[in-house]
């Protein structure tokens, strides 16, 4: 009798356990299920909200660009598609929100084009030096075929392009040593991206590249790590690196562009009306982080100037001879037709 009584106590409990995993299981679905009939559109709320994380804080201006985006996507949708954007690596690194982008469960992220060269071969043309004539030359090529096509090279690996925000000419500046002509650099740390080009573009020049976090460069600088480094006018100003470096070398020496990606597994999941919203919206918000990152960009040399930073204005040909062998015994075939591509572009 005790042992029939203990196999049933056995009995329920066994049944409680799978009627609660099975309640669970259910519980689950009825989420997913509920989130992809939002993303197209059904259920009882029609309306879709799309996360959006980057790095950047909240006063740069893509990070501004993207408000522009989330605004403009509201009043053409009417208020049923909306951006929750989680700035300042809340959502994780460039690395983790590609990864989330990958798996679906990130709408959205931004990253500079040199982060997805390990996903995007192709993306190195950008961090190749000199490869543009002006800033003219350069957005021209952006929204020429053969930068929409780059736009798009990540279809393969579920990240679509949806447009390109500028990040600006890359420039040396120094604490000690002003480099005004490419011979400036023997010897000079130069602190560098991660990155295989921008590490070879400064030994080439004759200076000794030294890789160090964006985070940690101030304090490099400030301890004598590095000599000096590379960046923009804006990056420049906010990071208040002119504290420390007092020379400022206008060589333009690469222009690495951000892109705006989104999850190719939760852009098909949208209804094709709102896709177009979406891609307006991204366009619109491209135009309006260009405008405002030329104004940031003139307001930035004058605060360099104001913090006692000289200016040099240099032969950039002087620069750019330097280091043609780079771009003529660039080894990857598509690579190499991508430069003769953007060449031919007015």
């Amino acid at each position: 009798m005790k042992k029939n009584q203990s196999y049933f106590v056995v009995g329920l409990l066994l049944g409680a356990l799978l009627a609660s995993s099975a309640f669970a299981m259910f519980l689950r679905m009825q989420k997913q299920d509920a989130l992809n009939d939002a993303l197209a559109g059904k259920g009882n709320s029609a309306k879709i909200t799309l996360k959006l994380g980057h790095s950047l804080d909240v006063n740069h201006p893509v990070h501004q660009a993207m408000e522009h985006m989330k605004k403009r996507l509201a009043e053409l949708s009417g208020g049923s598609v909306d951006v929750d954007i989680y700035p300042s690596s809340v959502l994780g690194n460039e690395t983790q929100c590609l990864e989330q982008l990958q798996n679906g469960s990130l709408a959205m992220t931004k990253t500079a084009a040199a982060a997805i060269e390990n996903f995007i071969p192709e993306m190195q043309v950008f961090s190749l030096p000199y490869v543009f004539k002006s800033r003219d030359h350069y957005w021209n090529v952006l929204n020429s075929e053969v930068g929409q096509e780059l736009l798009q090279k990540g279809e393969s690996k579920y990240l679509r392009g949806l447009c390109y925000y500028d990040g600006g000419s890359r420039n040396f500046y120094t604490k000690e040593k002003a480099i005004q002509k490419p011979d400036d650099l023997k010897g000079v740390k130069i602190r560098v991206q991660n990155n295989a080009t921008a590490i070879a573009m400064v030994k080439a020049m004759g200076g000794s590249p030294t890789p160090i976090a964006w985070g940690e460069l101030y304090s490099a600088l400030a301890q004598g790590t590095v000599d000096g480094a590379e960046n923009n006018l804006p990056s420049f100003t906010t990071n208040k690196h002119y504290e420390i470096c007092k020379h400022l070398s206008l060589d333009g020496h690469s222009r690495v562009p951000d892109i705006l990606l989104m999850s190719s597994k939760v852009w098909q999941k949208l209804p094709p009306h709102v896709q177009e919203w979406v891609q307006q919206a991204a366009d619109e918000s491209r135009e309006f982080q260009k405008e405002l990152w030329a104004q940031k960009t003139l307001e930035a040399l004058e605060e360099a100037k104001k913090h006692g930073v000289t200016i040099y204005d240099v032969d950039v040909q002087a620069f750019a001879a330097k280091v043609a062998p780079m771009l003529e015994q660039v080894e990857n075939p598509k690579v190499k037709d991508l430069l003769h591509r953007i060449n031919e572009v007015d």
